[in-house]
């Protein structure tokens, strides 16, 4: 059944509401109600019901139940690495012992390169970022909005920039089907490398970081956010409410403990070292084809595992002890959690209306000559805004635009570009989207003020990136 117009309903009133209200919670699981009624002919009681089943519907699926217990583990991670004097000493180390960070810029810069430098996955990206620079950033006053914005923009574009991971893999076996569909001819990972220079938003979004950054000239909600924090010392507004329990980001170091970098890096890379083990793993020694929920999965099992050990064999903590910090910030997640299970589960209803097939079916066949390129990435930015999912809007996009490069006798790699540029961009954008959530959560912070930051500036790429297209469509 076609729902036409009336599939747009769930995901708008979902992020209106959230933007209103900032309860996204609340404001996810009316997009869900007002979907499931929409599906059962608005029909109150059976529509409550499949609300409700729907939200247990998710764990039905193998990666969602290992993203959820990824996340819920990762706030053990945050605290043990506090606890064990892990945080303190690496900003000590950086700060006073060394002095190789000595003011706001350099605080946010170390985020930045981070974010650059761990592309194995996004969610790992986000969290190492976030983790190891938020004490830097909250000693220098940089407001958590801002460290957001930074864990944001190098995360997602980040990955699809540096395809050598699942994202790459997933893009690769998307065109792969046009090719062995006959629509083009050619090598999917060839196709895919020569489209990354025409990832214009990707490309714009993580060059604009460092700028930020290096010049301060932030505007906008950001300014605002900026200037609170160095006139007032508070890193987020009153009656902000951060996604992760403040007994999770602000723990001391266990009294009688000597505060130590190697106690929060050594996890860390524990967790960072088994992303492409695992992904190696489980793709039968390919990354490419590895299963990056499974991985994230096993990643933090390691890490855990290892802090444990670690932690025992220097007597900073028994196993009791251990596994009461584990149990405390796993309770510290759990409103992400059910936020990040919410956007899943309007993710699927906004599938089952055929909202992104509906918006996508707006455009196909109406777009000519040079300007398809533009009006691919404007299209793929609205679908993945409205969804919440890049990848969603990776399957949806990448046959329409390839299709109509061919009709068009277009560039074929602006438009594999212009449709991953695309999808980024209203990923990044989107208070539904589950990097934008985890975000706000390695950077603990308010979600909507995260999005409420960081959508002018991605307006502005996107604007930029527009008009690239809009010149690669006529010059090339």
């Amino acid at each position: 059944m076609e729902f036409g117009i009336m599939s747009l309903l769930p995901p708008v009133l979902a992020i209106i509401l959230a933007v209103i209200t900032r309860q996204v919670f609340l404001s996810l699981f009316a997009g869900i109600m007002v979907g499931e009624l929409i599906i059962k002919g608005w029909v109150f009681f059976p529509s409550l019901t499949s609300s409700l089943s729907r939200i247990i519907d998710v764990f039905a699926e193998g990666w969602v139940t290992k993203t959820v217990l990824f996340s819920l583990l990762v706030g053990s991670i945050i605290t043990l690495v506090q606890v064990s004097g892990g945080v303190e000493g690496f900003v000590d180390y950086l700060t006073e012992k060394n002095k190789i960070i000595k003011n706001k810029k350099a605080a946010q810069l170390l985020a930045f390169f981070i974010g650059v430098v761990v592309f194995i996955e996004s969610s790992i990206t986000i969290l190492t970022s976030g983790t190891v620079a938020r004490p830097l950033t909250d000693k220098f006053k940089v407001s958590r909005e801002k460290l957001a914005y930074i864990c944001d923009s190098t995360s997602a574009p980040i990955c699809s920039l540096i395809p050598l991971n699942a994202w790459g893999a997933t893009l690769m076996g998307l065109i792969a089907v046009q090719v062995s569909n006959g629509v083009i001819s050619g090598n999917p990972t060839s196709i895919l490398i020569k489209s990354i220079p025409f990832n214009f938003y990707s490309i714009i979004a993580v060059l604009a970081v460092p700028f930020y950054i290096l010049t301060g000239k932030d505007w906008g909600p950001m300014k605002k956010a900026e200037e609170r924090v160095m006139t007032t010392g508070k890193l987020m507004r009153d009656g902000a409410m951060p996604v992760v329990d403040i007994e999770a980001t602000e723990v001391e170091t266990k009294k009688g403990v000597k505060a130590s970098a190697k106690n929060m890096l050594l996890p860390l890379a524990v967790l960072i070292g088994m992303m492409p083990i695992g992904l190696y793993i489980t793709g039968d020694g390919s990354i490419f084809n590895g299963s990056g929920s499974t991985s994230v999965f096993w990643a933090v099992l390691a890490s855990l595992t290892f802090a444990a050990i670690y932690y025992r064999a220097q007597n900073i903590m028994k196993l009791d002890e251990f596994m009461g910090y584990v149990y405390k910030g796993i309770g510290s997640m759990i409103s992400v959690v059910i936020i990040l299970i919410c956007s899943i589960a309007i993710g699927n209803v906004i599938g089952d209306l055929g909202t992104g097939s509906y918006m996508a079916g707006l455009v196909k066949g109406n777009i000519h000559g040079a300007y398809g390129p533009a009006l691919i990435f404007l299209m793929g930015a609205v679908i993945a805004f409205s969804t919440g999912t890049s990848w969603g809007t990776f399957a949806l996009m990448m046959p329409i635009g390839i299709q109509m490069a061919v009709a068009m006798d277009a560039n074929l790699y602006i438009a594999v570009g212009a449709v991953i540029s695309g999808a980024i961009m209203g990923d990044h954008c989107s208070p539904i989207s589950d990097t934008t959530i985890l975000s706000s959560m390695a950077a603990a912070t308010d979600h909507i003020d995260h999005v409420k930051t960081q959508v002018p500036y991605a307006l502005l790429n996107a604007a930029v990136a527009f008009v690239l297209y809009l010149v690669a469509g006529f010059v090339f």
